[in-house]
């Protein structure tokens, strides 16, 4: 269903498109691309799609720095907002564990404390023109759960760890109502990596009750659904979680053409697809475009490519002195004497394996019948 590049075509991009820009401070109005724009004004899209305002969501034209501020942190949940109360709270381990446990949130925060840079997407964002900004990258901090399980002493029946919200509602399942809280699964291996947490902080603060506090699931790499808000009890099991978040809803149907005939499969949304937009268009005084974006996915970017109007792919050149492997990066291109008039942009990444983010034609996302992971090229207008 992806695209994959040869080994050949991945180091001729990265020679191609790898360069240092130079650390400067940055002016008001400039793309946090690592370079300053003194003289630059920005241009408009023609085809800008109105935001809600009162909804927070990533605004491109405000973007100042690699850290999305909170203000402009996304969020979405399922059963409504949660106020917990950090007092009376706990997080419960149990299912195929040799020492079930409950912990404090104090005593969740006197274990080995971790940092985490990772970007947060919603796994809808990009399915409609005016929802593009459920997107953000942080830092966060918290526990390692592996450590947590470890202690708890892991059962060799477990395969997977369900991980459960307090927030809860009452559900219809096969004709009868049922209460269930929020609930995600990840493979035994993906939870025992080091890079996942149990964070209590998000830019150096305390969660917010938006972002889930007391306690969230970190999961870099992975789409937003995974990372469990107001995590309240962990479960090791035998057999896998099939909720409404695991098997009716966040379940991508996708069609994989062999030949004349077309596979249809059902498959659990869970790590990130490559992914990239143009976000930003500044315009200089020797009228030089600077045209600005991101990349992401669940592997490290290793290229993103350009393409003005119907001219050829080229490649950008990417903000190197910030990155992270599971964190967004910052890319940009500089246009000479651009034609007045209306011109289509349009970029697309590549990570570290191979994958190429695909057209809206390709059948990776022409054969996509349902809402998420729509990682699909975004072409965005600009008129000179």
């Amino acid at each position: 269903m992806h695209q994959v590049l040869t080994r050949r075509d991945l180091i001729r991009a990265a020679a191609a498109g790898v360069s240092t820009l130079t650390v400067a401070q940055l002016p008001s109005w400039a793309f946090a691309t690592g370079e300053a724009e003194e003289d630059g004004r920005p241009v408009p899209f023609v085809d800008e799609q109105p935001i809600d305002p009162k909804r927070p969501m990533l605004k491109w034209d405000d973007l100042r720095d690699w850290i999305t501020p909170k203000e402009h942190f996304f969020d979405v949940s399922h059963y409504g907002t949660q106020h917990v109360p950090a007092d009376s709270w706990r997080l419960s381990v149990e299912g195929l564990v040799e020492r079930p446990a409950s912990f404090s949130l104090d005593q969740v925060k006197s274990r080995a404390r971790q940092e985490v840079l990772a970007t947060l997407e919603c796994s809808g964002n990009g399915a409609g023109a005016d929802f593009m900004g459920a997107l953000g990258n942080a830092r966060w901090a918290g526990a390692r759960l592996a450590d947590v399980l470890k202690e708890c002493g892991v059962n060799s029946d477990a395969i997977e760890v369900a991980f459960w919200g307090v927030d809860k509602k009452k559900e219809t399942i096969r004709g009868n109502e049922y209460e269930q809280n929020f609930a995600r699964a990840l493979p035994l291996a993906e939870a025992m990596r080091h890079d996942v947490i149990m964070a209590y902080e998000m830019n150096g603060q305390p969660l917010s009750v938006a972002q889930g506090f007391p306690l969230r699931l970190i999961v870099p790499g992975w789409y937003g659904i995974a990372w469990v808000k107001w995590l309240s009890r962990i479960e090791l099991r035998e057999r896998r979680l099939m909720n409404r978040f695991m098997a009716r809803d966040y379940v991508t149907v996708r069609g994989d053409r062999h030949g004349d005939t077309i596979r249809w499969t059902e498959s659990s949304v869970g790590p990130l697809n490559v992914k990239s937009l143009v976000g930003r268009v500044t315009r200089f005084r020797d009228g030089t475009l600077r045209i600005t974006g991101a990349a992401w996915a669940q592997e490290p970017i290793s290229s993103v490519q350009l393409k003005i109007d119907n001219g050829p792919w080229v490649q950008t050149r990417p903000d190197e002195r910030r990155r992270a492997p599971h964190a967004w990066t910052f890319w940009s291109y500089d246009w000479k004497d651009p034609a007045p008039g209306e011109h289509a942009l349009v970029s697309r990444a590549a990570d570290t394996k191979g994958h190429v983010q695909p057209s809206a034609e390709d059948d990776a996302i022409k054969l996509k019948k349902t809402y998420w992971e729509a990682n699909q090229q975004y072409p965005r207008k600009v008129r000179i």
